[in-house]
């Protein structure tokens, strides 16, 4: 059976990296929120897709008007939060902009565990299963299904929508979502 994955990025955070380890959506993130809901709705048709979402606030307030509008459940599901940092919030963003130079071959066996536990994450559910989560998740997936060694494989903007496809045991990148006008600092 074949199966359609949305990889949705949160709206815009409250805060940014190195302020808050878990901040909500900014007032336009909710807006941002609100539009895709109805693009996801379009997407969906009648079907009744899974909801799953990164347990950061972020990503489960992004999901919450799709999730009202289709009357379904969000699962929570921590293989698809935002990748784990080994060193403190204040030096967080540091440490991400050095990650997004490198490749996998550079990083730990903890990283590994990750990108293996969020490409897992997609490759169980059948039918239409809606994935809201975060730049380097989508990051991870876009890249493993590329095969490509980069960290960084493109520039998803907030609330973009990236459709993956699985047929059998094959997992890939179908149509890359909305990229950002400008690159994180």
């Amino acid at each position: 059976m074949a199966s359609r994955i949305l990889l949705v990025r949160h709206g815009e955070a409250a805060a940014s990296w190195g302020q808050s380890a878990d901040p909500g959506l900014s007032e336009l993130g909710w807006r941002q929120a609100d539009l895709v809901s109805s693009q996801l709705q379009a997407l969906a048709g009648d079907q009744r897709p899974l909801l799953i979402s990164s347990p950061l606030k972020r990503a489960q307030e992004t999901a919450q008007p799709f999730s009202e509008a289709m009357d379904l459940p969000v699962a929570i599901d921590e293989r698809v939060k935002e990748i784990p940092s080994p060193v403190p919030l204040a030096q967080r963003q540091t440490w991400l902009q050095g990650f997004m130079r490198q490749t996998w071959t550079e990083q730990p066996g903890a990283l590994w565990d990750w990108r293996r536990g969020v490409v897992d994450a997609v490759s169980e559910p059948e039918g239409i299963i809606v994935v809201f989560t975060h730049f380097l998740v989508i990051n991870a997936l876009v890249g493993h299904c590329q095969g490509r060694e980069n960290t960084l494989v493109f520039w998803p903007a907030n609330t973009s929508v990236t459709e993956l496809r699985r047929t059998g045991e094959e997992l890939y990148v179908h149509e890359l979502g909305e990229e950002m006008a400008s690159r994180v600092n």
